[in-house]
This record gives C-alpha cells, structure tokens and sequence, in this order.
C-alpha cells in the first residue's frame, strides 16, 4: 500500500476517480459545466460597453434594452413587453440624475435625447404588442444609438489610462476614429478604438493616413477564422520608419475590465488569465486584431487581420485568440463585403473619416 500510494500514484489514483466520475457518474452535469463565453456579440454593444465611463444609471438603461435582443429573435413578446415597462420605469426614475452630473453645456441637449429616448420606448412598447419584430428592431437600434451619444457625453476630458514611457516615441490613438476600408468587392466601416489599444489603434490610424495599407493584398485567408493584409510589397513584414531605416513595432497591448491599466506584452496565459474576457472580445464577426510572429508579442508592426467568428468553431470568450492577440476595433457596416473577401482580394484604401484629431504622433 506505502508503494502504490507514492505522489506518482496518488496522481494517478485521484485521476481514475475524476474520469470515472466524468464518464459514468454524471455526464450530463459535466456538459452543463462547460463555459458559456461572452454573450455579447453586437459590435456597438461591446463598444458601448467599453466606453470609460461610470454613468451606471444610463449603462443600465442600456444593458435592459439590450436583453431585448434574444427575447425578440425567439419572439417572447409577453416578455418583451414586461423589459420595455422596465426600460420605461427605469428611464423616467434615472432621468433628472443622469442630466445633473452633466456639464450644464451639455444638460439641454441631454434633456432633449432623452426626450426622444422617451418616444422610442412607447414606440417599441407598441410594437411588442403588435408583434411588430422590424420595427421593433429598427426603433431599439435607433434607441440605443442614442444612448450610446448620451453615454460619449461623460468620457473624461484626458485621457483615462497611463502608457508606459517606454514606448513615448509610437503613436497613439487617444479616443475613437471612425475609417472607411474599400476593398475590391467593396466598402466596410470600422470603428477604431484608442481607450483600450491607444498604440496598436495608433499604429493602424497612423499608416491609414500615410496610405501604407493602399492596394495591399489579403495575405492570409483561412475560413472562418481570419483574413490578414497589411504585408507590404517587398523585403519587409511591416513598417519601416524612413527616418530611423528600422521596421517600427507594437507592443501587445490588451485591457481587462475593472482593471486599472492595461496590460503590455503579456498574454492571458502568462498572467494566469484562462478564462477572462478582454474589453476589446474577440467576440463578433469583423473583430480588428493586430498580428504579431508566433514567437515573439512585441513585434506586430503593419499586418493586422479580421476576424470571422463563427459561433460553432470559434465560441464568444472562449476562442484561441482572446489574450493573445489585440483586438483594436470592430467592422461596424459592411459585413456582407467582409464575408466575399478572398485571398484573391485587395484592400484599396483605408481612409480616416473622423477621430484624426486624436491622433497623436508620440508621447
């Protein structure tokens, strides 16, 4: 018994005990137990939700409307209609607070948002009772919109996060910009966001404007997982500074909610991070992430992918890229553009639309 109870042994004798208990005592149990992932999968919803704010009773607003998306897709009006009252109730109890912690700059046009966010509601309460599932989509769209500008009307006025000095010399992207990315089988629009990848957005908004990624082929197109472009012509696998003759690179560079600061090459797996779900998820069709070499984190330079999120092979927080690579932005229109893009494809331009302006060239 002393032999067959070494620590080699006890390891092998409490590891029958947990297969035997995985296959034959509860198998049903151990498939209830896997992890669901991050359910939200709405582009403008995860950039809602990663706005640097702490308006909590506008962001709980916004998180009821947002429960409404299963209910309508599974058309559960009698319950639809009970989270419209909510949203209702919780609008007309949170209205005055919410206009108070304003600048008084800012207050009468709140009022009159949320007004109008009034008007959204009884229009979407009527058309749960119609059954009514366009409309009802097209008026909570509507309606969130609007509380995602009310929500941009509480950002801080600097800059909400400290970048380590030891990159002072790469750009950075200190709020959101809006690009337009034309490809050969046509226009997408993305959203590029500085609050959580201030240098990775940097970098992709600094070469958007010096038109780096102009007529650059799709380098890498694997189905259902990504496409990848940003390899320039010639020797080089990124961006060489022309006034330095050396190839620029990015650091990775990913926030986890609730945390202070963000975190600066270290993966999820080397932080001890299995199961967290970054800000900036890895969770929809159209996610922007920053490439990097297999072996090293610190060396994305140009090439960044999209990512195509299928639910089956690739599940919302629980995907092999969350932690490893950057996520920067999401493709906001234009999907049906993404999914023709091949690796016969060409990306013609990428041109800023707005958020210039927060473009910083260094520290």
């Amino acid at each position: 018994m002393q032999n067959f109870l070494s620590n080699q042994n006890k390891h092998y004798f409490f590891l029958i005990l947990i297969l035997v208990q995985i296959f034959f005592l509860k198998p049903i149990q151990v498939l209830a137990d896997l992890p669901t992932g991050n359910a939200v999968k709405d582009p403008n919803a995860i950039l809602r939700n990663a706005l640097p704010i702490k308006q909590v009773e506008l962001q709980e607003i916004q998180h009821k409307l947002e429960d409404t998306s299963d209910l309508v897709r599974g058309g559960r009006w009698p319950a639809l209609s009970k989270t419209v009252t909510k949203c209702q109730s919780l609008l007309k109890k949170y209205k005055t607070r919410i206009v108070e912690e304003l600048p008084i700059e800012k207050q009468k046009v709140a009022e009159q948002t949320l007004l109008d966010l009034k008007n959204d509601f009884d229009n979407l309460a009527n058309g749960a009772n119609l059954k009514d599932k366009y409309s009802f989509i097209t008026t909570r769209k509507e309606a969130l919109d609007k509380i995602g500008g009310l929500e941009e009307y509480f950002l801080p006025k600097e800059f909400p996060y400290i970048i380590p000095s030891e990159f002072d010399e790469l750009p950075r992207l200190l709020g959101r910009a809006k690009v337009n990315i034309k490809t050969s089988k046509g226009d997408m629009k993305a959203i590029i966001d500085g609050f959580n990848a201030p240098l990775t957005a940097g970098a992709f908004i600094d070469l958007s404007s010096k038109n780096f990624y102009n007529n650059l082929p799709i380098n890498r197109a694997e189905e259902f997982f990504v496409l990848q472009t940003g390899d320039p012509v010639g020797d080089a696998i990124g961006y060489v500074d022309p006034e330095k003759n050396v190839e620029r690179h990015v650091p990775l560079e990913i926030r986890i909610p609730d945390e202070r600061e963000t975190f600066y090459n270290q993966t999820f797996e080397e932080l001890g991070l299995y199961t967290e779900t970054p800000t900036l998820p890895f969770a929809t069709l159209g996610t922007l992430g920053w490439s990097h070499s297999s072996t090293e984190v610190d060396d994305g330079s140009s090439q960044f992918f999209f990512f195509l999120y299928e639910a089956e092979l690739n599940p919302a927080g629980r995907n092999l890229i969350d932690g490893r690579n950057a996520a920067f932005g999401y493709v906001v229109e234009g999907f049906e553009v993404l999914e023709e893009l091949t690796k016969d494809d060409t990306i013609i331009s990428i041109d800023v639309l707005n958020g210039i302006d927060k473009l910083k060239s260094h520290a």
